[in-house]
């Protein structure tokens, strides 16, 4: 028995739990303890560790997140049958070269430190499935990247990278990989070799332009793309027809390709923030969407082919030049939330009756010139939360607004 912070220990113990305790060190005993499997010490306050840690070398998970730690020992390199080592959310800002004796290591998680730069011997590391380093400082990933084709996640999202290495072709095993909030103007064709792909963020980058390549990705299942400096949507992306998320907001569309029509797996579309003046009538072939969102765009109207989005629960067509709906919007009827706000709308179309399930309807600031309709009043009074020339109308009555409108509706249901 040995005395570990303040508890009476068993030498041969396999799993031992220290997290959450407060401590600023780790007992040179610790080494003691050297039929340990299991090591947690998450959620403490360590700065180092000792150099003993070396001597439990039948560790196979180590898990030291929300630390403050440094900088690693070189003793860590002795851990030679470790799976699983967790160091997210604490002070590194380099790791020892003797991480590339790990040659066990199936997860690493790195993110939340101060990292600059990886060592090459993280090229080493041939079983890894999980690496992520997200919010640190790499500038630069090199070349040994490569080297890890079991990876299956791999996660570089808020660094300041900007480029990726041709290598990220060869880690054709990964399911998702994240590279967004970088500062990345290009990718290089080899993303095209990433076939497994399933799920890519490169949002908030700068890129203006994807490679043809990125066509190949047929299994990709989610697509970010929002926040760079796209002017058009390559043709490319509509060759993945197993998207079920796009997102494209926050970029400079004017347009967007016909050949959308082929994504018909998506269920959700997000192009707000752009500089689309309309939408293509093929936009009618996604019946599978059901949250469309295209606010903050220059549209002057909608597509009669609008109402075959029958599967639409949520629709934000706010902060738009829109004049006027088509009456096909009423065949939304599976429509919760409808955004209408900050357009030009004078004529709210009867058929907006038919959307029965409608929760939240938003039509302030447009100079709507039926709103006092029996059917359009009926509406209102539906539901749940409606905004009005900037005036908010409850169902609960104890959290009515006063307002002429307000008090027309109310008169004319009861």
């Amino acid at each position: 028995m040995i005395k570990i912070n303040g508890k009476m220990v068993n030498k041969d113990i396999k799993k031992l739990n220290l997290s959450n305790n407060q401590l600023t060190h780790l007992p040179v005993e610790i080494g003691q303890l050297k039929q340990l499997t299991t090591l947690n010490l998450y959620n403490n306050n360590l700065t180092h560790l000792p150099v003993e840690i070396g001597q439990l070398t039948q560790l196979t998970g180590l898990y030291l997140f929300s630390n403050k730690l440094t900088h690693l020992p070189v003793e860590i390199g002795q851990l030679t049958q470790l799976t699983e080592l967790e160091l997210d959310k604490n002070l590194l800002t380099h790791l020892p070269v003797e991480i590339g004796q790990l040659t066990q290591l199936t997860r690493l998680n790195l993110s939340n430190n101060q990292l600059t730069h990886l060592p090459v011997e993280i090229g080493q590391l041939t079983q890894l499935t999980t690496l992520r380093l997200s919010n640190n400082k790499i500038t630069q990933i090199s070349v040994e990247i490569g080297k890890l084709t079991q990876l299956k996640i791999l996660d570089l999202s808020y660094n300041q990278l900007t480029h990726l290495p041709v290598e990220i072709g060869q880690l054709t095993q990964l399911i998702k990989l994240n590279v967004s909030w970088n500062q990345l103007t290009h990718l290089p064709v080899e993303i095209g070799q990433l076939i497994q792909l399933t799920k890519l963020y490169l949002n908030s980058n700068k890129l203006t332009h994807l490679p043809v390549e990125i066509g190949q990705l047929t299994q990709l299942t989610t697509l970010q793309l929002y926040n760079n400096k796209f002017t058009q949507l390559s043709v490319e992306i509509c060759k993945l027809t197993q998207l079920n998320e796009l997102y494209l907001s926050n970029n400079h569309l004017t347009h967007l390709p016909v050949e959308i029509e082929h994504l018909t797996l998506l269920t959700e579309l997000y192009l707000f923030d752009n500089n689309l003046t309309h939408l293509p009538v093929e936009i009618g072939q996604l019946t599978q969407l059901t949250e469309l969102n295209v606010s903050c765009n220059n549209l002057t109207h909608l597509p009669v082919e609008i109402g075959k989005l029958t599967h639409l629960i949520r629709l934000e067509l706010d902060n738009n030049q829109l004049t006027h709906l088509p009456v096909e919007i009423g065949k939304l009827t599976q429509l919760t939330k409808l955004y209408l706000d900050n357009n030009q709308l004078t004529q709210l179309p009867l058929e907006i009756g038919q959307l029965t399930n409608l929760t939240r309807l938003d039509l302030q600031n447009n100079p709507i010139e039926n709103k006092l309709n029996p059917i359009i009043q009926r509406v209102i009074q539906r539901i749940e939360n409606i905004n009005i020339n900037g005036n908010t109308i409850y169902n609960d009555s104890q959290n009515i607004h006063s307002s002429s409108i307000q008090q027309s509706i109310t008169d004319s249901i009861y």
